[in-house]
């Protein structure tokens, strides 16, 4: 899916949909990617001279991906974070990496969704950690 195609799943937009293009392999893990161009308004000031994508849109970018698992179940809800752990940062991203997001669920308790996460830039991980959601309705 494209940046369009996600929009019928996704109810972000921009500035925040912060997810390029993103799939569901058949053994049910989304794969999702990012390529940070430079200009993001999260970059501006974060640091001046060396910008470094901040961990908090990381981890948002991880929950828009996982919320690719959940497709139409999301259809006329807003899905929010409930929790995050066992969060870790283990590399920076700057501009011109492409982050590329593996995720899957680890349980469902409708309307919560748990998922776990983790963000690669290079072949290194970048960021990790279990995410929960709340599906909550429109």
């Amino acid at each position: 899916m494209d940046r369009n195609e996600l929009k019928n799943i996704l109810p972000h937009r921009e500035p925040m949909l912060l997810v390029d293009e993103a799939y569901v392999s058949d053994d049910n893990i989304a794969h999702g990617s990012y390529i940070v161009k430079g200009d993001e308004y999260f970059l501006q000031g974060h640091f001046p001279n060396n910008p470094i994508v901040p961990g908090v849109i990381q981890c948002e970018m991880a929950a828009q991906t996982c919320c690719v698992l959940l497709g139409e179940k999301i259809s006329g809800c807003t899905p929010l974070f409930s929790g995050m752990n066992k969060v870790k940062f283990k590399t920076v991203v700057k501009p011109g990496d492409t982050i590329n997001f593996e995720c899957s669920l680890i349980r469902e308790m409708p309307p919560f969704y748990f998922a776990e996460c983790k963000g690669i830039v290079n072949g290194k991980i970048c960021v990790s950690g279990e995410f929960s959601f709340a599906l909550i309705k429109n």
